[in-house]
């Protein structure tokens, strides 16, 4: 099992380990977001065990856990998966339990509490570095009907033509897209909870019983 994880085809895969069951989901969400696969786990034994089911590109590991320590775990990771990028998240003063993880084979870390967006940017560049990124599309396109929207390229074609927009244009044209696949999201297929409000935006409002 020393091979290189983004040898497997698919989706890429995301480890991400913390045991605070609210950062876990606010990871995973992040994660689905930059249009890869979560693999979400509470505790060391859960990451091991879920590591060698999803083989995952790439970790998101805390250096403190409820049973494994966060260093044990990354070096049974390193024995199984050298080339794995992991990435340690730890607490802002523990530069030794930082050293630790960069001595033990960490490629980076992020100290609590930190943006999401930072753990999303670190994460990326690990991926691009370790070639699990190299031949995958813009996982950012959005596609509703025959409607495509680059966000990165600021691109728009509707049926293979492309739309020319200002840049308000196209932003506002970016966050209706993004609304409308929310909504699709939340509702699949149930009684609708985010409505247009006309004049003012969107709202989300509980289901009424019975409906």
């Amino acid at each position: 099992m020393s091979g290189t994880p983004a040898s497997r085809s698919g989706r890429v895969r995301v480890l991400n380990v913390d045991d605070e069951p609210a950062l876990t989901e606010l990871l995973s969400v992040a994660v689905t977001e930059a249009g890869r696969r979560p693999c979400p786990a509470l505790d060391g034994q859960t990451a091991l065990r879920l590591a060698r089911g999803c083989i995952p590109h790439a970790v998101v590991l805390d250096g403190m856990l409820p049973d494994l320590d966060g260093i044990q775990v990354l070096r049974r990771l390193r024995y199984e998966y050298p080339k794995l990028p992991v990435l340690m998240l730890t607490a802002r003063d523990a530069l030794e339990h930082r050293l630790d993880g960069l001595e033990s084979g960490a490629d980076d870390y992020v100290a609590k509490p930190f943006p999401l967006e930072e753990v999303v940017v670190r994460l990326r560049g690990l991926l691009h570095r370790a070639g699990a990124e190299e031949t995958r599309a813009d996982d950012s396109v959005r596609v509703i009907g025959d409607l495509v929207l680059a966000p990165k390229a600021r691109k728009v074609h509707r049926d293979g033509t492309p739309i020319r927009l200002t840049v308000k244009g196209f932003d506002l044209l970016e966050l209706l897209v993004y609304i409308s696949g929310r909504r699709r999201k939340v509702d699949r297929g149930r009684a609708p909870m985010i409505h247009t409000v006309r004049g003012s935006g969107y709202a989300i409002r509980p289901v009424e019983e019975g409906r």
